[in-house]
């Protein structure tokens, strides 16, 4: 990447959340959690986890390894964390659906698995979080992406304070009223503040960067950019605000709330022709896969916004609120970070086996490590089945979305063995594959210095 050196451990973070996306695919396929069981179910909980956690985080963590140094322009402060934090979060997240599975009844496990699993969790979101944050510090003043980075991992600490306190309360730790309220009336918030501010609103400021950079578009702070960013972090401090009026017991969370959802919808309706105005703009006329198969998460967001307006003017947030996380976790969010590791594993790949080599020797292109016409189609697949997924959630259709979840899960294991292809240079041309002195990368863990002197 511009302007950094390759992050040595983010190819593991990418397999290990790679690897929770199946096992979350795989229990929605079995019937485990909603909407077999209610929204509020252990067994929804562990299903949830699983995906925000495992999934999600996990990405999002090891794709900041690599690009908070691409946003400010210098190296990553106390990389050796990054390890740790891994084994940590890995650790902590499968405690807690173990925990939560527990609660459920299916299998036999005491409750103090949740507040022990909570703790190794946030120890890691914390290990993860002091490169950034110790980076992002030294970097000041800090380009207007990288602040949606900020207010992110802001988001990500409210957060996962949050859920260890629910964590501790569930366990049976915790008993103080206080502890008790918030973990009976904050959970949307805890659901808000992960989704909204950690995963969606980081993804926004790195996208910023992503797409102008991969499309060649113009890469300048706009005054749009900045009321996305305004109207966001506005949005998130309101929210956060009603934690204190549920501890102290006082009025007034309805209209914090009513608020947040308008600024919250501001900020994607302006981001939404930012993101239009960089495809428009773009130098480059032939755009890549990943920016054609992000194309199908911008439109997620969109309808997501529709669908929850509509709820929340139609007053039937209740009835629908299972078609919308899912619409944001699975088409947005996940169709995301599908579509960006698409870009981001072969263009990893090839600096860390081709890059020391430029110049000295003829070398493949990084387009010569895919092959999309062969992926379009598994995308397509995809979106598809997100799109047959979310109706069925809507008008109640169980065996459904149980048969999408199954065409979903198929799409996914293809393009993970496309990520893998990639990797293993499959699709490089065997003249190119491994000029003099190359050595073929590890398949996630990090490399030692991969190129020998001739």
């Amino acid at each position: 990447m511009f302007g950094a050196t390759l992050s040595r451990w983010t190819m593991s973070y990418f397999a290990a959340a790679l690897a929770f996306l199946v096992i979350g695919e795989a229990m929605m396929v079995l019937g485990y959690g909603y909407p077999a069981a209610a929204i509020e179910a252990p067994e929804t909980l562990a299903l949830v986890h699983t995906i925000a956690l495992g999934w999600l985080s996990l990405l999002m963590a090891g794709a900041l390894l690599q690009f908070v140094p691409v946003l400010v322009g210098r190296p990553l402060c106390c990389a050796h964390l990054a390890f740790p934090a891994l084994a940590l979060l890995v650790t902590g997240i499968a405690g807690l659906v173990f925990g939560f599975a527990g609660l459920s009844g299916s299998i036999d496990l005491p409750p103090v698995v949740l507040p022990v699993a909570a703790v190794l969790t946030i120890a890691g979101f914390a290990c993860v979080g002091i490169p950034f944050a110790v980076t992002l510090w030294r970097a000041r003043p800090l380009p207007l992406t990288a602040r949606f980075v900020v207010v992110g991992l802001g988001a990500l600490v409210v957060t996962v304070l949050l859920g260890g306190t629910y964590a501790f309360v569930l366990g049976g730790v915790v008993e103080t009223s206080a502890a008790i309220a918030l973990t009976l009336e904050g959970v949307s918030l805890h659901a808000v503040l992960g989704l909204g501010g950690w995963l969606t609103f980081t993804t926004m400021g790195v996208s910023y960067r992503l797409l102008t950079m991969f499309m060649l578009s113009p890469d300048t702070e706009r005054r749009s950019t900045r009321i996305v960013w305004l109207s966001g972090s506005a949005a998130l401090g309101l929210v956060t605000g009603v934690v204190p009026l549920i501890l102290t017991g006082s009025f007034g969370r309805l209209a914090l709330l009513l608020l947040a959802a308008l600024l919250g919808v501001l900020a994607v309706v302006v981001y939404a022709s930012d993101i239009l105005r960089i495809y428009r703009q773009r130098r480059r006329r032939e755009i890549e896969l990943n920016a054609r198969a992000g194309i199908g998460a911008f439109c997620a967001l969109a309808a997501a916004t529709v669908l929850f307006i509509g709820l929340l003017v139609t007053d039937r947030m209740e009835q629908g609120i299972g078609s919308l996380v899912y619409l944001v976790a699975f088409g947005w969010l996940t169709g995301m970070g599908l579509a960006q590791l698409y870009k981001i594993i072969p263009f990893m790949t090839w600096l860390e086996c081709y890059g020391p080599a430029l110049g000295r020797t003829p070398t493949p292109r990084v387009q010569d490590l895919v092959v999309e016409r062969r992926a379009l189609g598994w995308f397509r697949a995809f979106y598809a089945s997100v799109l047959v997924a979310t109706l069925s959630l809507s008008v109640g259709a169980q065996p459904l979305f149980r048969l999408a979840s199954l065409c979903q899960l198929v799409a996914i294991l293809v393009l993970v063995l496309e990520f893998t292809r990639a990797r293993r240079l499959s699709n490089v041309p065997a003249t190119l594959r491994l000029p003099t002195g190359a050595v073929r990368p590890h398949l996630f863990l990090p490399s030692l210095p991969l190129w020998r002197q001739p």
